[in-house]
């Protein structure tokens, strides 16, 4: 009876590439999400949610939309930028690791997907539709590979 040791080269996991690449994608996301409102400052996000409150004729002065208005500011804007890139640095890191199969980079990518479950559920419960059970499944099948791999790492 021979036990094969876990090999933790990266060639030999296709699903913690596909994660990494993943992985990345969001981060360069939040990396233009983060240009974006740092180039182009606070009005044009303060437009466009003054036309969502005019397009579904929502009440101007009494609602969440009228109180995120008021609360953008360059300051908010500023923080919402940085709070992004440290979101993007954080998703650059783990899909580095990822990448590279290193142990941390599972636990990392396993609790930050596992903790979004319960918001997808709710999203369905909420929202239900395609968009919705895509990104649940999605989310599933990130933590059942990450999961797996950090099993399969146990001696």
């Amino acid at each position: 009876m021979s036990q094969t040791a876990y090999n933790p080269d990266p060639k030999r996991h296709p699903g913690l590439h596909v994660i990494a690449l993943l992985e990345t994608g969001k981060a360069v996301l939040a990396l233009l999400a983060a240009t974006g409102l740092e180039l182009l400052g606070p009005q044009p996000l303060r437009d466009g949610i003054s036309a969502l409150i005019r397009r579904f004729s929502l009440d101007p002065d009494h609602g969440a939309l009228p109180s995120l208005l008021n609360m953008i500011s360059p300051d908010a804007v500023h923080l919402a930028a940085a709070a992004m890139l440290a979101y993007a640095v954080l998703h650059l890191v783990e899909a580095w690791g990822l990448w590279r199969a290193k142990a941390w980079a599972s636990w990392l990518g396993c609790v930050s997907a596992g903790i979004y479950l319960p918001f997808d559920v709710y999203a369905i419960a909420r929202h239900p539709g395609w968009a919705s059970w895509t990104v649940l499944v999605i989310n599933l099948l990130v933590v059942y590979v990450l999961a797996r791999d950090i099993l399969k790492r146990k001696p």
